[in-house]
């Protein structure tokens, strides 16, 4: 009998289903013009209304809505006809009779027409496909975990069920759209080896998908990006299949890639960047392109003709845009760090017009764009900041609480009130260390912006950094999950980590050193590159895990994994051993690489004092220059100098250290333009030196100061040495010259007369006082790069003497015939 139960609800559902085809209501909803029109149906035949009745009449309602513009949409009267009451109740109680179609149909169509998620209609719908899981088809599974992420319950334990589900039922998982929304969906929850296995099975589904789905593509570069895992196999099968597919690419579909994928730490192919802006000039050109769809090809390196016609382009249509749309070109106005407040103004006010219509996530992007373009409306600035104040004060996310934070910090007089705070400090347990990062840069605004900080000691902020430290040591000191770490700290930067956790954080990684494997060591070999902490028993881990792993770690990868071990000046036969063989495994795959990271690579080898001919050949071969070139003029000024600087210390290092690749020098141009900007200022340190080594020497006319050499390395000083180890004077023509050339670079010809000038015997000395910056973090062992210069300069001829700033500051030298003592032993003794 019970089983007889079970069956009736279902044998209903087809009941239902299968008497569409011969219902005239259904034809009459279909051909509605309207939504009164579905309300009159509605009104006049409610008492034969089944469950598919109402899904059709729930989506022509969402239909009509969809047509208008964000202006046009009435949600609220829409919710409060009486027709649309009895709809509701219709489905409310017919729920179970619904088949799994109608189900998903209808809580998409409520949803869209903004019923909130805790009504009773969105929770019974929920609830029903929750009771349905086991029951649904991988592809109505993936429709409906997407209505539980717009819902916000990619935490819950439903989508906890779900990722189970996906888990037992991969195989049976034919389309990649269907894979790939799972993925994005169930990507907070799914374990490491349910993300491999939705790795595996997503490359294998790219290779049978035709046509190609761009937003499947977008959806697994997300997913890897969620991770904070590169997959170098597949996210270069995305970059390519994208990258083939450009010539019929239409506006919005580039606009949605750039929007999606242009920040992107995993995406950063400047191929498929190149081709797409260069198919937006195209379009711009043979067709008539919506604005929208051509504000991605703004940026900082857009020509000046393009964007002042763009913008007044912007100017002239404002009118015509919704809210949303107003909010793409204020982003982009932005991106370009646009100065025409005419233009900022308007759209800023065509904003303000529609302010609650915007939900919390895009306040916060709003308020932080205008803020960087500097735009000071005080009513708009007010109402950003009740919205979110009432935001935080209602927020249970810690990361939301900290971006809201942050972004009211970034306002004019970022005061807070106690409830915000107490908000705040209720939270600071729960955080990541990411978390904590941001609260304490918001701290250190409020307390600059606080007037009676002085006069309050210790005030509300000291005592929730304080709370905010112990939370960041406690989260180290007990956590055993290293990748996890490795995610919270990424991002962080200043001096809050260096101070108060950079010692546990070292303590945590040598804690957790069995956890390094392959997946991690890119991840982890850049962090300690990037903060230059020298820990050896963590870097020989990574050799040896790299060594161990060799076959298994992608090419790409090679460059972050080998990083801490040149720029750290760490080596030992296991690290020459690792070195030679990703060299041996890089090589072949040269031709394929981008140009970006090719260099990146080059680069890193050469502070090592590593030179594989085939790849410098390759780099400095005519054709790869003027690919790179090419690719240079899309990238932003700045992007392009620290690229430039790069490029730059590459070719000077084969110039000088393989000479017999008869590679050109090749920047002279940009060297000589770096030295018109850049000025140099001595510090009082090098001043101190200076004097000092005049009267040791004999006089100022015996040493010069910040003296340029070829190749343009800058000296801090520069004397000379006879055969007798006396101090030889600099002529009154070459002090001259020094003067009036102070900032411009020798040449190769001038620097080798002044060479032939020196008698024989006689040593050219060169003298740099290292600061803190060349050493490696907390340590006296200098970075690969200094070493590097040391090894330049004495290819150049020189001697060359390094003042430790530990040796000079000590209490050893305590006065001025201390300091004069050690220059004397550091140019006569140890050079003798």
């Amino acid at each position: 009998m019970f089983r007889l139960r079970a069956l009736y609800p279902s044998r209903l559902r087809v009941f239902y289903s299968g008497a569409v085809g011969k219902d005239e209501l259904v034809t009459e909803l279909l051909n509605c013009t309207g939504e009164d029109h579905v309300f009159s149906l509605v009104s006049k035949n409610k008492a034969e209304y089944t469950v598919y009745h109402v899904s059709c009449a729930m989506r022509m309602l969402w239909k009509f809505q969809k047509e208008k513009t964000d202006k046009q949409r009435k949600f609220d009267q829409i919710k409060s006809r009486p027709e649309f009451l009895t709809l509701r109740f219709l489905a409310e109680n017919k729920t179970s009779l619904m088949s799994d179609g109608s189900l998903l149909e209808i809580l998409y169509s409520v949803l869209r027409l903004e019923v909130e998620h805790h009504d009773s209609l969105v929770q019974q719908l929920t609830t029903e496909g929750w009771n349905r899981l086991e029951s649904f088809s991988m592809p109505r599974l993936a429709r409906f975990s997407e209505r539980l992420s717009e819902q916000g319950l990619d935490n819950s334990p439903l989508m906890g069920q779900i990722a189970e589900i996906v888990n037992q039922k991969l195989d049976s998982i034919e389309e990649i759209n269907v894979l790939t929304t799972l993925m994005i969906c169930i990507s907070n929850l799914a374990s490491p080896r349910l993300c491999d296995a939705l790795i595996e099975k997503a490359d294998v589904l790219l290779d049978t998908m035709d046509p190609v789905y761009y937003n499947s593509l977008i959806q697994i570069l997300r997913f890897l990006r969620s991770l904070h895992y590169v997959h170098h196999p597949l996210v270069e099968k995305c970059n390519h299949m994208l990258l083939q597919n450009v010539p019929h690419m239409e506006a919005g579909d580039i606009s949605n890639l750039f929007a999606q994928l242009g920040k992107s730490r995993n995406y950063r192919h400047s191929d498929f960047m190149l081709a797409a802006k260069q198919r937006l000039i195209e379009l711009m050109e043979t067709s008539n392109v919506s604005f929208i769809g051509l504000t991605v090809y703004w940026g900082p390196s857009i020509e000046q003709a393009t964007r002042e016609k763009l913008e007044r382009t912007a100017l002239l249509i404002a009118d015509e845009l919704n809210c949303q749309q107003a909010l793409v070109v204020v982003d982009t106005l932005c991106n370009i760090q646009s100065w025409n407040f005419q233009l900022i103004d308007k759209y800023a006010s065509i904003i303000q017009k529609n302010l609650d219509v915007f939900p919390t996530f895009q306040i916060v992007k709003l308020t932080q764009q205008l803020m960087s373009l500097h735009y000071e409306n005080p009513e708009l600035i007010s109402r950003l900041k009740n919205r979110l104040l009432f935001s935080l004060q209602h927020s249970v996310s810690p990361k939301e609480v900290s971006i809201l934070t942050h972004t009211l910090s970034m306002l004019p007089s970022p005061c807070m009130d106690e409830v915000a705070i107490s908000r705040i400090d209720a939270m600071l347990h729960q955080c990541s260390l990411s978390n904590l990062h941001a609260f304490t840069l918001s701290i250190g605004k409020w307390i600059r912006s606080d007037p009676t900080y002085c006069y309050n000691t210790p005030s509300k902020f000291v005592r929730l950094l304080q709370t905010l430290n112990r939370c960041g040591r406690e989260r180290l000191q007990k956590t055993d999950q290293l990748d996890l770490m490795l995610q919270e700290i990424r991002s962080i930067s200043g001096k809050w980590f260096e101070e108060t956790l950079l010692e546990d954080t070292i303590a945590m990684i040598q804690r957790l050193i069995n956890q390094v494997s392959q997946s991690n060591l890119p991840e982890l070999a850049h962090f300690l590159a990037r903060r230059n902490i020298r820990c050896t028993p963590v870097l020989d881990r990574i050799a040896s895990v790299a060594l161990e792993n060799i076959h298994k770690i992608h090419y790409l990868a090679f460059e972050q994994i080998l990083s801490p071990f040149a720029f750290l000046n760490y080596y030992s036969p296991t690290v020459d051993e690792l070195f030679d063989v990703c060299i041996q495994r890089f090589t072949p795959h040269i031709s394929s690489i981008d140009c970006f990271m090719l260099v990146n690579m080059a680069h890193t080898l050469a502070v090592a004092n590593s030179f594989p001919e085939e790849v410098i050949r390759e780099i400095f071969s005519v054709d790869f220059l003027a690919k790179l070139e090419s690719k240079l003029k899309s990238q932003s000024d700045f992007f392009n100098k620290i690229f430039g600087m790069k490029l730059m210390v590459l070719n000077r290092a084969v110039c000088l250290e393989c000479p017999q690749y008869q590679v050109p020098w090749i920047h002279e141009r940009f060297c000589k333009q770096l030295q018109k900007e850049d000025s140099f200022l001595a510090s009082p340190i090098q001043k101190q030196i200076h004097k000092m080594m005049g009267e040791v020497l004999g006089g100022m006319n015996y040493v010069r100061e910040a003296v340029l050499t070829p190749y343009f390395y800058t000296v801090d000083f520069e004397c000379v040495l006879d055969y007798r180890n006396q101090a030889v004077p600099y002529s009154k023509l070459s002090q001259l010259q020094m003067t009036k050339n102070r900032n411009v670079h020798w040449d190769s010809g001038s620097a080798d007369e002044e060479r032939k000038e020196l008698l024989p015997g006689s040593r050219r000395i060169a003298i740099d006082f290292l600061d803190s910056e060349s050493y490696c973090n907390r340590s006296h062992h200098v970075k690969g790069e200094v070493l590097m210069r040391k090894r330049h300069l004495e290819i150049l001829g020189y001697q060359v003497i390094q003042i430790p700033h530990f040796e000079w500051n000590s209490m050893e030298l305590s006065n001025n015939d201390d300091w004069k003592e050690y220059l004397r032993k550091k140019l006569f003794t140890e050079q003798a």
